[in-house]
């Protein structure tokens, strides 16, 4: 997400580089630019305008003037007032002494509430609690049978009964205090539009269990609706925070930059994928960084180390141990994929800063992956553990298993060579020297189509070589490893 919003700011900005000061003109220049990006994601107009206002009176204040690249001076005014615009959020989670706290989420029917709520009590087992999941939507078909279901996986226990909403709401904090569960998440009834039955009954069950804390769980998909939505659910409530849902989808960001603006209510957490895994908590300043191409390297840190959770401390260094040598495998290097698979590609592209740009517009890098992934398994065990044997006839072989052309097999196979040597090299770096050699090569272009070419000399090109010379070369090459 977020694409559309960051190509329009980073064209605003281009048109105020090089100038020696910000003046009226070129900064309403600049903000209009500004303006038809944020426009084109969705943002809601009021929001909008407000935003314009302070980052302009700002922009032509007397210490901007005097400010050398004015282009740099009005990316940290957009940071600042992006981070205002979306902020600030309390990452606290309501803790009781005397009973289990308790949280009711409201939304929409499609919203994703129900998966959400079994995603929220894995974002709070992994910070200690015991939550309960209290199954009081009655109204959809299967909605009970579908928290019972994802309770089940995550090992969470689920109340549920067949009589009044407000009854379930109120046993299940009663069965929580029985069982030592310190939490309990109401998922309530949705709507396909909102109505006064569904308020009402969103209102009695506020009444009479008294949540600590209210969260709408909210599509990101639709926009600037989903401020109107926000506000709705707000002046019957006094929401506390919003759950911005399927933030992976084709989402321009309107969501995410109007409902504070709109409502006054923060976003708290997003969630990401149908995977029931853990909610992400939102950092404005994080999603600022995203939306002005800067990237959220914290967030590929954090990503990384959960998955390295589940990779044995034997096969990691196993892994090391290989790369450090230079003895990265294709079969390795197809390994990365289930990791990668893992964090979501689309996800890491927005979090590593320049990426977004280097993908061609209407490109999915996911199909990019895939079609790597066919070429390594069209190939035989020897192939993947030593690819320098692979030939001409190999290579047209393995073309067709892939549904490909030789070239673009011959293409990967010298971006591979390439990578196995900065495999070696980033195995015996810090986390941050990786991060900050992948970004440096990220801006520099390594990760086009051939891009990867600028980083090595090339040899003599004096005449074409042989098979016989190739076939030399090779066996060269794996006498030095």
């Amino acid at each position: 997400m977020f694409e559309g919003i960051t190509r329009g700011l980073s064209d605003a900005f281009k048109k105020l580089k090089g100038r020696g000061r910000l003046t009226p003109e070129n900064v309403k220049e600049g903000l209009r630019e500004v303006r038809r990006a944020f426009l084109e994601a969705d943002v809601n107009f009021n929001v909008l305008n407000d935003f314009i206002a302070r980052v302009e009176a700002k922009s032509l204040g007397q210490d901007v003037l005097a400010r050398v690249d004015p282009s740099e001076q009005i990316v940290k005014i957009v940071y600042e007032e992006l981070c205002q615009l979306m902020g600030p959020v309390d990452p606290k989670i309501p803790q009781r002494a005397d009973r289990p706290a308790v949280i009711m989420l409201c939304g929409l029917q499609g919203s994703g509430k129900t998966t959400t709520a079994a995603k929220l009590a894995v974002t709070l087992q992994a910070k200690g609690r015991k939550p309960l999941l209290a199954a009081a939507d009655l109204q959809r078909p299967g909605a009970v049978e579908q928290l019972q279901t994802l309770g089940e996986q995550i090992g969470v226990p689920v109340y549920s009964e067949k009589t009044y909403p407000v009854d379930v709401c109120r046993n299940a904090v009663a069965q929580a205090k029985r069982t030592l569960c310190d939490i309990v998440i109401l998922d309530t009834a949705g709507r396909l539009q909102i109505d006064t039955e569904l308020m009402d009954e969103l209102k009695r069950i506020d009444k009479l269990v008294k949540p600590d804390e209210c969260y709408l769980v909210v599509d990101a998909m639709i926009g600037q609706e989903a401020a109107n939505v926000a506000k709705a659910f707000n002046d019957a409530l006094e929401l506390n925070a919003c759950i911005l849902t399927k933030l992976d989808g084709d989402a321009r960001g309107g969501a995410a930059l109007s409902i504070k603006g709109v409502t006054g209510v923060p976003i708290k957490f997003v969630g990401v994928g149908e995977k029931v895994d853990k909610l992400e908590d939102f950092v404005p300043e994080r999603m600022a960084g995203r939306i002005l191409g800067q990237g959220d390297l914290m967030g590929i840190v954090e990503k990384i180390a959960t998955i390295q959770k589940d990779i044995s401390e034997e096969e990691m260094k196993k892994q090391q141990e290989a790369m450090t040598k230079g003895n990265f495998t294709l079969e390795m290097f197809r390994e990365q994929f289930k990791m990668i698979a893992k964090m979501g590609m689309k996800d890491m592209i927005s979090k590593m800063p320049g990426m977004s740009d280097m993908i061609p517009e209407g490109e999915d890098p996911e199909q990019a992956l895939k079609r790597v992934q066919g070429m390594i398994d069209s190939m035989t065990k020897q192939e993947k553990a030593d690819p320098d044997m692979i030939d001409t006839p190999r290579r047209r072989r393995i073309a067709r298993g892939a549904g490909v052309e030789p070239h673009e097999v011959n293409q990967f196979l010298k971006q591979f060579d390439q990578v196995r040597g900065l495999m070696k090299q980033m195995a015996q770096m810090s986390m941050w020297q990786r991060l900050k050699m992948v970004t440096g090569l990220g801006k520099a272009g390594a990760f086009m189509p051939g891009g990867m070419d600028q980083f090595k000399t090339k040899g003599d090109t004096g005449h074409r070589k042989t098979a016989k010379e190739r076939a030399e070369e090779r066996k060269k090459k794996k006498k030095k490893r």
